[in-house]
């Protein structure tokens, strides 16, 4: 495989905090044209690993590379080169949604007609045709994501990140936001955490699931069932995130 098709490596990555280890030895890499999910139980390491990829975050030790650029040493260029949605979307609630994007837009580096452009582009993938106009602070909360994803996509980017996409949207926004990343992973690739076990056993090609800060599993959500005790997804999960330390971070598979 081609250096050019890792967009995402991460090399065993360990994060201290004050208090505790957020992260123990992570280890794992997602290609170009995977939409990849990270799962695990609150305080596994799920956000801080987003954080760590973003440049939000610097890592205690190990080596992390975003599009081909060590997220330290280099984090101006991985930040051209990602598109970063926390789980709470920073929006201004008293712009309209089009001069919100087209204010980040400008930030980014758009002018002119290639700004114009991108603006229709990422209104019409996102759905937002028919709010364009209105201020966001009256918007639903599914409506607020789909302009943090529009914001994200404006420059184009190689590798998106997003910190619970699904969180706090009903059924229909679920459903909405899901067809919407299914079209993100051409030519790039996604890596987005949830809690929302059916959504990333549908959705993804590879799930990385965590607990305590160490990777339990990074297989396809078909496999992890296949190689379980029966039950499903839901049951594998649950079993891989209650195992004893000993079998956890297991040897990598090649490409994986």
């Amino acid at each position: 495989m081609a250096d050019a098709e890792r967009l995402i490596e991460v090399d065993n990555l360990v994060r201290r905090f004050p208090r505790r280890e957020a992260l123990a030895g992570l280890s794992f890499q997602i290609r170009r044209g995977e939409i990849a999910g990270i799962l695990g139980p609150n305080g596994s390491g799920k956000t801080t690993t987003l954080r760590i990829l973003a440049t939000f975050l610097s890592p205690t030790s190990g080596r992390v590379r975003v599009a081909g650029f060590d997220t330290t040493t280099h984090s101006l260029d991985v930040r051209r080169r990602i598109g970063y949605l926390p789980e709470n979307v920073p929006l201004y609630p008293e712009m309209r949604v089009n001069e919100f994007l087209a204010f980040r837009g400008r930030i980014k580096g758009l002018r002119g007609a290639r700004l114009a452009a991108r603006l229709r582009d990422v209104v019409d993938q996102c759905g937002l045709g028919d709010s364009s106009r209105r201020v966001i602070g009256t918007l639903s909360r599914g409506y607020r994501q789909r302009v943090g994803l529009a914001d994200c996509l404006l420059h184009e980017p190689e590798v998106l990140l997003l910190d619970e996409p699904l969180a706090g949207l009903d059924p229909a926004q679920v459903r909405i936001v899901r067809d919407l990343l299914q079209g993100l992973g051409t030519g790039r690739c996604v890596l987005f955490s949830t809690h929302v076990l059916a959504e990333a056993e549908q959705l993804c090609h590879r799930v990385l699931i965590l607990n305590e800060g160490r990777l339990a599993a990074a297989d396809a959500p078909a496999q992890l069932v296949q190689s379980g005790e029966g039950g499903g997804f839901e049951a594998a999960f649950l079993r891989l995130t209650t195992l004893p330390p000993k079998v956890r971070n297991p040897k990598k598979r090649n490409g994986g």
